[in-house]
């Protein structure tokens, strides 16, 4: 289904013409933003444009956009679970449940967000690697939580420069095994692929810099469960540090975790939820926060483990 999008022109796009600006805008080739405007699908100030004319900074721009099309290997699935917090023209940010990856990837056959996105017929930003549009932070296929995707080049870039320079405020909570100690501490340990599982991170000498922080908010007979924020972002990385720390992430077979717990409490992944996105929004600039509650399977095992400890 088309979609309109409406709003001012911004003022990092004054005196462009009006192909050039809507191509920037949603990502778009000058061709396809040509083809809309010559088609009828862009007004200036609600009238009738031509592709040639130049746009001024807070003019109303309109917009009708097809329907998205497909990237290479990105196949629309809808995913029912897959809630909608907020959506703007700059930004959609989404619930992301288990089981979903982000992007499609070399080995993966099941659902995506990009793909659920496409699904619903919403545009997400063409800018980025093949496959990855609109992607500026992934979560694993087996953690779930809060994410944002891109709509707009301008949300695109400016998340992605935001996320590279650590102002995004991310917060997860994870369950894991045991007791660390202390109980508020720093994990500051390089992380890279494993040396011999391919589908595998490890802490290795020469690897990426890595830092997590986290914070005790519950204690119970077999398990802690963890505040923790990023200051980086790597692959898998709360899971490999945890792991490091000898308290994986309950579980979490891949890194160590205690099948027996984990099928005492009823889990099928690793207990790892983002519960928290803060960033400045790169449309307006303010401040927005958006959170994700535990799913079922998360609570049950918390409900599981109180009862135990009582």
């Amino acid at each position: 289904m088309p979609e309109t999008r409406s709003f001012p022109v911004p003022d990092g796009l004054d005196g462009l013409r009006l192909d050039a600006a809507i191509a920037r805008l949603f990502g778009l080739s000058r061709t396809t933003a040509a083809d809309i405007i010559e088609n009828g699908g862009a007004t200036v100030d609600g009238k009738p444009a031509i592709k040639s004319d130049k746009v001024r900074a807070e003019q109303w721009l309109e917009v009708v956009l097809p329907p998205p099309p497909v990237p290479l290997g990105t196949v629309p699935t809808p995913v029912d679970a897959l809630n909608v917090l907020y959506e703007d023209d700059d930004i959609i940010v989404v619930d992301k449940p288990v089981g979903v990856a982000a992007h499609p990837s070399p080995g993966w056959v099941g659902p995506t967000v990009v793909g659920a996105l496409m699904a619903q017929g919403k545009w997400v930003a063409q800018t980025g690697g093949a496959e990855r549009e609109g992607i500026v932070h992934r979560l694993d296929v087996g953690t779930s939580g809060v994410m944002v995707v891109a709509r707009s080049e301008r949300a695109y870039s400016r998340l992605k420069g935001a996320f590279r320079d650590r102002e995004v405020n991310k917060r997860y909570h994870a369950l894991v095994q045991g007791h660390p100690d202390p109980l508020r501490g720093t994990v500051d340990a390089p992380i890279d692929r494993h040396p011999t599982a391919p589908f595998k991170f490890a802490v290795v000498a020469d690897g990426k810099p890595s830092i997590t922080h986290y914070e005790t908010l519950e204690a119970f007979r077999a398990a802690t469960l963890l505040e923790v924020h990023l200051e980086t972002g790597r692959t898998h990385q709360i899971r490999v540090h945890m792991s490091a720390l000898r308290h994986p992430c309950v579980g979490d077979l891949q890194y160590g975790a205690d099948p027996t717990l984990s099928g005492r409490l009823g889990l099928e992944r690793q207990w790892l939820h983002a519960v928290r996105l803060g960033f400045t929004h790169p449309g307006t600039d303010e401040p927005v926060e958006f959170a994700s509650p535990y799913p079922a399977d998360l609570s049950h095992a918390i409900d599981v483990l109180r009862a135990d400890s009582a």
